[in-house]
């Protein structure tokens, strides 16, 4: 489990994965699969949430930054989006992919970790909803704990301890820290799920009262 950010160039090829990935598996999915709601998102379904990762790329590339992240930023993309076939979102997704690969490498740390912890974060999401798993040793769940790391170990460094010592797989602990475990299930994976809990007022997760996965 990664202590630190991962680096930059890493990130950048565990997003050019990540996205092929998600385009492997709109393609791969039943239309009416589409309309399955997503547990931990705000009630969008598979469509909406495939809507919102590809709004992210489009929005960076007609530079519609206002707002960035918040819940008017990401709403005002499944609205634009929300309401195309999924093989026409997965064809937008890859559209994309020359001109943000041509300059994702120039973003920032901490933000370029943080946009590929959103983006891995509603993939497994994704998943989770249809139940198709995948991804869950890539680099971008790395990156997405180090993300949350990188934070941590200044806010909470006994908690900070405790998680990079801990035996739960990346992908458990990323899911943990993103609201997609109860505290019973955190503390069931060895976790202090307590603790974890502390971090949730004030971030843009919750935590769940019921098991979703």
């Amino acid at each position: 489990m990664p202590g630190h950010l991962v680096p930059t160039d890493q990130v950048a090829v565990s997003y050019i994965a990540l996205r092929a990935r998600v385009i492997d598996l709109l393609r791969s999915t039943p239309e009416s699969s589409g309309n399955i709601v997503v547990p931990c998102t705000p009630a969008w379904t598979v469509r909406q949430l495939a809507a919102h990762l590809v709004g992210v790329p489009e929005d960076i590339l007609a530079g519609r930054m206002e707002g960035v992240a918040s819940d008017a930023w990401t709403q005002a993309q499944v609205e634009r989006f929300g309401h195309l076939a999924l093989t026409e979102l997965a064809d937008m997704f890859e559209g994309s992919a020359p001109q943000i690969d041509g300059i994702i490498h120039n973003f920032p740390q901490p933000i370029i970790s943080q946009f590929v912890m959103d983006a891995v974060t509603h993939e497994q999401d994704m998943r989770s909803a249809l139940g198709v798993p995948g991804g869950r040793d890539s680099i971008a769940v790395d990156v997405g704990v180090g993300f949350f790391l990188n934070l941590i170990v200044v806010s909470d460094p006994p908690l900070f301890d405790a998680l990079v010592t801990a035996s739960a797989s990346s992908w458990d602990v990323l899911r943990s820290l993103t609201g997609r475990r109860t505290v019973e299930q955190m503390n069931a994976l060895g976790l202090d799920g307590a603790a974890i809990a502390l971090h949730f007022p004030g971030s843009p997760f919750t935590l769940p009262t019921e098991a979703v996965e």
